[in-house]
């Protein structure tokens, strides 16, 4: 583009002759900083600047120009991409719109004008068109400026309630005569408001911005396939190349002075309103048989506007004739558009095809922008955020960047944020979709989050207690073990069972003089955690008299059972939980904010750094560069095409209790329906040959100043071709953005399996065989009877009809038979799972972790080890609901010791046995590869020979391969 001052008589600066004013479509900061901008005013050569995604996209994904504003932004806060473009894209308009402040003035705000457009994505939406054409006029707050608002026919009304708040519009994307038709009603409707309201109309203007070559490209190539054809019209069809978008423009041209002679015009105009000019926009020539000018030269007449690309306007400086010819031969226009009428051409199909397709244009250059946008804030930003590779086979990554795609074209992450449940099963999705504000809301409670914070350790508590199952308890307890201990802070201890002796061993941990007891429960009604709250309640109450309630806190929803509970015993503090949170999304609400204010967490710290996360995963980042929903298109696609679907987590130690809490919230949320993701925490690494093709592997990995052990077990199984997601954290405080990156991941893999992710049908099923079995002993004092079909010592085995006559077909005579015949039933792509309804501390862990490995080791198999009652909330959805791949033993044991449960007549022994057996029921009821163990008198002797059993039965299993 040249910007050399010519002489008056310059073709561009002659259509003034004719009342048309030249604008130039294109916008760039360096152009505008170099001086161009200003050069090509003064000279007359351009009077305005128009500007659209795809201009933005070129300008701000290419070079460094923006990189200085981008850093101070970036400095200061952390944008979403769509907020972080708009900074820069309103800072251009405002300079563009200075230099072009002399000719507004001059032309009496006739000229002189920067058009900035509302996001594409809302040209389907009226009132959030009209809501951010209002916040972009006020942002840009510039009396020169146009909002670009497009025609379609959910926009129109905004079109006029702009136009009547006072705002200039500069209405695009108008391909038909009806279309403007709708568009000057619209205009004149919006004047007559303000009008009626007193506003002033002198200050109000507007372009309509009829697209012109569009319609050739469109028309012609169906023009030369008709005559390829041999249509017998081939004549008449040739005649119309070229002719039918000019055409339409003059007709255009002679509705709008038409109009001019209206009384209802007149009447306007007496009241200094202005005419809304035509604006001849798509003015590039498309088809190189044709002038370079020729959408420029046959458009030229009075109160019109003719938006330029700079090659066009560098062309018709150079050679283009300025004539008075939109006026002209309007019959042969006439005849033109008869004649393609007559030959069947369709006009009024293809603009609609038009409207729609330079909607989607749109979209695509913005998605474009944004995602070069949110590119280079990941790249400013530096280790400021956690940082994901990956390492799939061919097939899987083609895969996922056509899945990207489609979630791209469909909208599908903008509909996510906007609580839309089509994203999923169209059921009752949207209810649960709060956590997605949760740490904006945690922000906005970060003063009372901290002054509690503050009385917390004003009050020096040795200990916290927190009493919570699944979401409640699991988030927390990943808190204390990742940051550990904060001085002045009591140490934090997270109770999650009903096994007796483990409630006993916490009882004797804490000082309840000293300890902060708190109990999060989002329904108030979870059997676990009430009974537990009924234990330490009186406990303390033994400590602490009737003033033991001013030591406990609650999380719990709004009008639940446990806040009246809490409200009657007087606890310190209530906090509500928001019933449109799903406890395994809550951990950036209270759920999980509190226990972290209570341990010393800095809270202000910690939010920023969700923020970041919550931000990078916002709907304005499209899906390519979007942290979260790349990841759940990974889990998501990699589980439904390939049934690479357990996901086997590898993590470094400061950060490895991530883990646990990630097994509840992909577990719970995609294992159902037959259909799920199984994730597979702490299971050791092992070699490859113990890797089948079911696997998709995650490495977390706490960035180090030296290499971790993990780093070299990880590159042999990307070398190896296995799937590898690796995610480094650059410290610990960013495990925050890993919460949020999850839960959107999740959110997104649960769409690409065709299932609800928020609800937990076979939780609630294990509840309901639970309660009916502590019923049965509230009224009998005895749990229903149940007979073994074999005991081997100390070792029982138990079973449903079905399995059981799977088991003894052989007439097993040893515990190590029965097992035999269990873990046999193992096929690749299978999973094991040992489920222990048993005390869990280091050496009941190092049991279930040794003999877990022995299976993978000899079985090839996938392997995960969970305590009960704290699995039944986490991974016994996916266990029950999920793929029918696994094969699980289930152990209980006699307990050493049991406890009461105050103001019941069970006790925490028999919760335990009656969940274990609810778990068992619904497991049988669901069909799967079952099998319990009961272990009679003392646990660890019981627990050596199962060992000793499990070892013989692998090593038959490994014999016979």
């Amino acid at each position: 583009m040249t910007a050399s001052a010519t002489s008056v008589a310059n073709p561009l600066q002659g259509l003034a002759t004719f009342q048309q004013s030249p604008w130039l479509d294109f916008i760039r900061r360096g152009f505008v900083q170099d001086g161009s901008l200003e050069r090509l005013v003064q000279a007359g050569d351009i009077r305005g600047v128009t500007s659209n995604p795809a201009i933005f996209q070129k300008a701000m994904g290419e070079g460094t120009e923006y990189d200085a504003q981008m850093r101070d932004v970036l400095a200061h806060a952390t944008p979403t991409p769509g907020d972080l473009y708009e900074q820069l894209a309103i800072r251009d308009i405002q300079a563009a719109a200075h230099v072009l402040e002399p000719v507004y003035a001059a032309s009496a705000g006739r000229d002189g004008f920067v058009s900035l457009e509302v996001s594409p994505y809302l040209a389907r939406d009226e009132d959030a068109t009209a809501e951010e054409a209002a916040r972009l006029w006020a942002a840009v707050d510039k009396a020169n400026l146009m909002v670009k608002i497009p025609a379609t026919p959910q926009s129109i009304p905004a079109i006029r309630r702009s136009i009547a708040a006072g705002i200039n519009v500069n209405v695009t994307l108008i391909f038909s005569l009806a279309a403007y038709r709708d568009v000057v009603e619209a205009w004149l409707n919006g004047l007559e408001e303000l009008h009626a309201r007193g506003g002033d109309l002198s200050r109000v203007a507007s372009v309509a911005s009829f697209f012109v070559s569009r319609i050739d490209a469109k028309l012609d190539a169906e023009i030369d396939r008709r005559v390829k054809a041999g249509n017998k019209e081939a004549d008449a069809l040739r005649a119309l190349r070229g002719q039918v978008a000019i055409a339409n423009a003059k007709m255009a041209y002679a509705y709008w002075q038409q109009i001019m002679q209206t009384p209802r015009w007149k009447a306007l105009e007496a009241a200094g309103a202005q005419t809304q000019r035509l604006l001849w926009a798509s003015t590039g020539t498309k088809d190189p048989a044709y002038s370079d000018v020729l959408y420029v030269e046959t458009l030229i007449g009075p109160h019109t506007v003719n938006t330029l690309p700079p090659a066009t306007m560098d062309a018709f400086r150079d050679h283009g004739t300025p004539r008075e010819t939109l006026t002209a031969d309007v019959d042969q226009a006439r005849h033109v558009m008869a004649e393609a009428d007559r030959l069947g051409l369709d006009l009024d199909g293809v603009t609609a095809t038009l409207l729609d397709e330079g909607v989607s244009a749109f979209e695509d250059a913005f998605d474009a922008l944004l995602g070069s946008v949110a590119a280079k804030q990941v790249a400013l930003m530096g280790n400021s955020l956690t940082t994901m590779k990956t390492s799939l086979p061919a097939e899987l990554d083609a895969t996922v960047a056509k899945g990207l795609e489609e979630w791209r074209r469909s909208g599908a992450i903008r509909r996510l944020w906007a609580h839309d449940a089509s994203v999923w099963t169209n059921g009752p999705e949207a209810s649960w979709l709060n956590w997605l504000s949760a740490v904006d809301a945690g922000l906005q409670n970060l003063d009372g989050l901290e002054a509690f914070q503050a009385d917390v350790k004003a009050r020096g508590f040795r200990h916290v207690l927190l009493m919570g199952m699944g979401g409640s308890s699991l988030g927390p307890e990943v808190l204390g073990m990742t940051f550990g201990k904060h001085d002045g802070f009591g140490h934090l201890f997270v109770l999650d069972s009903t096994d007796p002796q483990q409630v006993a061993h916490y009882a004797g941990q804490i000082d309840p003089a000293h300890t902060l007891f708190i109990v999060a429960s989002k329904s108030g009604t979870t059997l676990e955690p009430n009974i537990m709250l009924a234990y330490f309640l009186d406990l303390a109450r033994k400590a602490l008299g009737e003033a033991a309630g001013a030591q406990f806190v609650a999380i719990t929803d709004p009008g639940s059972k446990l806040e009246k509970l809490a409200q009657a015993e007087g606890f310190w503090k209530i906090f509500p939980g928001d019933p449109q949170i799903g406890g395994r999304y809550s951990i950036l609400s209270n759920f999980g904010l509190v226990p972290a204010a209570a341990i010393g967490v800095p809270l202000r710290l910690f939010l920023h750094d969700a923020q970041r996360g919550a931000h990078l995963c916002d709907a304005s980042a499209p899906p390519a560069v979007n942290p979260g929903v790349r990841l759940g298109a990974i889990l998501g696609l990699a589980a439904r095409e390939y049934g690479r679907d357990k996901l086997t987590v590898i993590a470094t130690p400061e950060i490895a209790d991530f883990g646990a809490w990630l097994e509840q919230l992909v577990a719970e949320s995609t294992g159902k329906q037959g259909r799920g993701i199984i994730p597979l925490d702490n299971e050791t690494p092992g070699g490859l040959k113990h890797y089948g093709k079911d696997r998709l592997f995650l490495y977390l990995r706490l960035a180090p100043s030296h290499r971790h052990e993990q780093d070299e077990t990880v590159a042999a199984l990307m070398e190896a071709g296995q799937p590898v997601i690796t995610i480094t954290l650059h410290e610990r405080r960013q495990i925050a953005q890993e919460f949020f990156r999850w839960e959107i991941a999740t959110a997104v893999a649960g769409a690409f399996l065709g299932i609800d992710p928020f609800d937990q049908p076979d939780v609630e099923s294990n509840k309901v065989e639970t309660r009916k079995l502590t019923e049965a002993f509230e009224k009998t004092g005895a749990l229903p009877p149940e007979a073994p079909f074999a005991r081997f010592g100390a070792l029982s085995f138990l079973a449903d009809t079905a399995n059981t006559e799977v088991l003894t077909s052989n007439a097993p005579d040893s515990a190590a038979a029965v097992l035999h015949a269990h873990f046999k039933r193992l096929r690749a792509g299978d999973y094991a799972a040992l489920l222990a309804f048993i005390v869990r501390n280091r050496r009941t862990m190092e049991w279930m972790q040794h003999n877990r490995l022995h299976v993978r080791d000899v079985c090839n198999v996938a392997t995960t080890a969970q305590f009960g009652p704290r699995f039944l909330h986490s991974t016994g959805q996916a266990y029950k609901g999920g793929p029918d791949t696994g094969v699980f033993l289930q152990i209980t044991a006699d307990d050493a010791h049991d406890l009461p449960v105050p103001g019941t007549r069970y006790t925490f022994g028999v919760v335990k046995a009656a969940q274990a057996r609810g778990d068992f029921d619904v497991l049988v009821e669901r069909k799967r590869r079952a099998l319990r163990v009961h272990i009679h008198g003392d646990l660890h002797e019981g627990l050596a020979a199962l060992a000793s059993a499990l070892h013989d039965a692998l090593q038959a299993i490994a014999a016979e391969k």
